[in-house]
């Protein structure tokens, strides 16, 4: 059986030595970054299984590496801070982490949710190659088709405009990421949004009656009151 490759990334030194300790002692192969370059320049020359980051680093933080490697990664990261409030740990799974613990952690703990982390990476065959499916985008029985542009709910095609489907596709590119009005007119109209608002409301509108079965209490697509909007994140 391959030895699952862990990497961990922090400014504290001392935190890597001693969590890498701890994860070689457990069977973990460990891989080691200092700030979020590092992170993201390991990723491109080791495979890696796992990462365990810290928020806060010099150089690049935590959340801002954790976006570059959901453009084109789906491998489990544990986000590591000294936060404690809600408010952190919400914006930190909403941009893709997949766990979020906070310092200073209970090492049991910690390694449990490594083992959890890893057993449904694997389980649910997302592994692969590490690298997301570039051609059906999926989260629970939403499938969006990128070949055939044809969206699927539940097994039933679905019609949407080329403009409700770009938006669809952005947000699906990106499961739990909540974008604003603003960044969905720009990366869908490619124009700078000086009064796209409106306009991207009443999209988002007509994409939630055609794909939620009720539309005023959606599965798929929601509202995050005060930031913007996203698609819900299922396996």
């Amino acid at each position: 059986m391959e030895q699952y490759r862990i990497l961990v990334v922090d400014d504290d030194k001392e935190i890597v030595r001693s969590l890498g300790k701890l994860l070689e002692l457990e069977g973990y192969c460990v891989l080691k970054a200092y700030d979020g370059i590092g992170a993201l320049d390991r990723l491109v020359t080791d495979k890696v299984h796992l990462i365990i980051m810290d928020v806060m680093m010099p150089q690049m933080n935590g959340l801002s590496a954790l976006m570059k490697i959901r453009e084109q990664n789906n491998i489990p990261v544990i986000m590591l801070s000294a936060k404690t409030e809600e408010s952190d740990k919400v914006i930190g799974l909403s941009m893709g982490a997949d766990d979020y613990i906070t310092k200073p952690y209970n090492t049991a703990e910690l390694m449990a949710r490594v083992k959890s982390q890893l057993r449904r990476y694997f389980q649910f065959g997302a592994a692969g190659d590490g690298k997301a499916d570039k051609d059906v985008l999926r989260t629970g029985g939403l499938e969006l088709n990128r070949n055939t542009k044809q969206i699927m709910v539940d097994g039933e095609p679905v019609k949407l405009t080329a403009t409700e489907y770009k938006i669809l596709e952005l947000l699906m590119e990106h499961p739990g990421f909540v974008f604003s009005a603003e960044q969905i007119y720009e990366r869908v109209w490619q124009e700078t949004a000086y009064a796209g608002e409106n306009t991207v409301i009443v999209h988002i509108r007509r994409i939630r009656e055609k794909i939620e079965i009720t539309p005023k209490n959606p599965k798929y697509l929601k509202v995050v009151w005060g930031i913007g909007y996203k698609i819900e994140k299922y396996e």
